[in-house]
C-alpha cells in the first residue's frame, strides 16, 4: 500500500487540527522515535532468525548436498545415455546417402495388373458353395434335405 502526496498532506492537516500547532512538533518527534525503535526491533529479529534458524539449516543441508552429488551425477549420465540411444534409433530410421530410397507402395500398385473383385473371388469357396446345394434349394434347407435323404436310405 503506497501513500501518495495528497494522503500525506491530508494527514498533516488533520493532525494540525487535532493536536494544534503547539504540540504538533512534539508528536512528530515521538512518532519518528517510535518508527526508529520498530526498525531496530525488526532488524534484531531478522538477525536472530538468520543466526538461529537459517544458518543451522544451511549447515544441516551441506552433508545432504554432498551425499546427493553422486546421485545427481549418475542421473545426468543416465539421461545423457538415454538421449544418445534415442538419437541412434532416430538415425537408424533415416536413409543414408549411400542407400537408395525405397519405393513407395503406390508405385507397386501401378505395376500390378488390376483384377476385378468378381474375378479374384471366383475360385474362392464361400459359405454357401462349400456344401453341395441343389439349385432352387435355400442354404438353410440343405441340412434338412440331407437328413431326409439319410432317413430315406435307412428305411
Amino acid at each position: 500500500m503506497k501513500i501518495g502526496m495528497t494522503e500525506i498532506l491530508l494527514i498533516l492537516v488533520v493532525a494540525l487540527f487535532v493536536a494544534g500547532p503547539d504540540k504538533l512538533p512534539y508528536y512528530a518527534k515521538k512518532f519518528g522515535e517510535s518508527l526508529r525503535s520498530i526498525r531496530d526491533i525488526s532488524s534484531e529479529a531478522t538477525k536472530e532468525i538468520r543466526e538461529n534458524v537459517v544458518e543451522p539449516l544451511n549447515e544441516a543441508q551441506k552433508p545432504l548436498r554432498e551425499a546427493m552429488e553422486p546421485v545427481t551425477e549418475m542421473t545426468k549420465e543416465v539421461n545423457d545415455n538415454v538421449r544418445e540411444i534415442k538419437k541412434s534409433f532416430t538415425d537408424l530410421s533415416k536413409p543414408t546417402k549411400s542407400e537408395p530410397v525405397k519405393a513407395k507402395t503406390d508405385d507397386f500398385a501401378d505395376a500390378q495388373p488390376s483384377v476385378p473383385a468378381a474375378e479374384r473371388n471366383a475360385g474362392a469357396p464361400t459359405a454357401n458353395n462349400s456344401a453341395e446345394v441343389s439349385p432352387g434349394v435355400p442354404a438353410a434347407d440343405t441340412e434338412s434335405a440331407a437328413e431326409a435323404d439319410a432317413s430315406a436310405l435307412a428305411v
